[in-house]
């Protein structure tokens, strides 16, 4: 017979073990609240909001979307990774607060490798590189003849030091041999405005933020930065096919949550948003604003940050980009 002080401890430890599955269990009791690292009516914002509407009637409870935008991203990440992993917090973000930001800055305050449990990339937008129509420049080859006539001559803007329009753009100098000078800007929004004054000259930015410039006939598009041709894009080829290989610049979001969530609820999620973005209402509200659903596992999100580490690494280095 076990004597009753031990008992008492084996009941013990069998309750805190059996702890996360009884939370799953009951998961969600309460409002679910989903982290967005950048600003409202970001193109992140949107997709949680589209997103977080319908999860919401397939939980059954409330998702509430808070953004806290800062820091490239860091600051509504480091919230995701601080939170209890409970399943009531939930975080979207890109590729930077996840991968180029560990290179990027001297110091995170998360590991992305430790803190943070991938769910699904739910979507991504292709970048696009766009020109003045001034630079008279009908495709790739014609603009970087003319930016290697000029060295030095052009500007090129950025969403910011360290974006993904910094590093793509970056590469396409080092790639073609051109001098072309960077120009900063806060967000896309006064990277386009700086391209349609005349301040800027070329640009790699995602499609929700130039093509009605383009199609406007204020601004000219020349390629994608993606693996093959976007199918919302169809007739703009590739950087690739334009003679600049593995330059790519795909705008992901993915969902994300606190390391140590309970493995049923994550799978869950991860089913659930996916599901989300793949039905016909939200793929259309998506392709509305530019965007491909995506809704992968979280295995495939991994596999795309180390491919993303691994593609702007070099970038990063050769050309001393740092934001601390």
């Amino acid at each position: 017979m076990i004597p009753q002080k031990i008992l008492g401890c084996l009941l013990a430890l069998s309750a805190i073990a059996s702890a996360p599955s009884a939370r799953a269990d009951d998961w969600p009791a309460r409002p679910v609240h989903v982290i967005v690292a950048f600003a409202p009516g970001s193109t992140p914002d949107l997709l949680a909001r589209m997103v977080s509407e319908r999860l919401a009637q397939r939980l059954g409870k409330p998702v509430i979307v808070d953004n806290k935008p800062g820091a490239s991203g860091n600051i509504g990440t480091d919230a995701v990774a601080k939170a209890a992993p409970d399943g009531y917090t939930l975080g979207v973000t890109i590729s930077g607060p996840l991968a180029a930001n560990t290179l990027l800055f001297k110091r995170l305050p998360y590991d992305p490798q430790t803190d943070i449990a991938p769910l699904t990339i739910a979507a991504t937008q292709p970048s696009v590189l766009v020109v003045s129509p001034a630079m008279g420049a009908a495709d790739m080859p014609a603009l970087l003849a003319r930016l290697r006539g000029n060295q030095g001559r052009f500007n090129y803007a950025s969403m910011g030091t360290g974006s993904i329009s910094h590093l793509a753009m970056a590469a396409v100098a080092a790639r073609s041999g051109a001098d072309i000078v960077h120009v900063p800007y806060p967000g896309s929004g006064q990277a386009v405005t700086s391209l349609l004054a005349g301040d800027t000259q070329v640009a790699v930015l995602p499609a929700a933020a130039v093509m009605p410039h383009v199609r406007a006939g204020k601004l000219k598009a020349l390629a994608v930065a993606t693996a093959k041709r976007s199918a919302i894009l169809p007739d703009l080829p590739t950087l690739a096919e334009s003679g600049l290989p593995d330059i790519q610049a795909d705008a992901w979001m993915g969902f994300i949550a606190p390391a140590g969530t309970p493995e049923a609820i994550l799978v869950r999620l991860q089913g659930d948003i996916s599901q989300i973005v793949k039905s016909d209402e939200i793929r259309q509200k998506l392709q509305a604003q530019l965007m491909e659903p995506v809704g992968g596992t979280a295995a495939e999100f991994r596999a795309t940050l180390q491919s993303d580490l691994a593609r702007w690494q070099p970038v990063i280095r050769k050309n001393g980009i740092a934001l601390d």
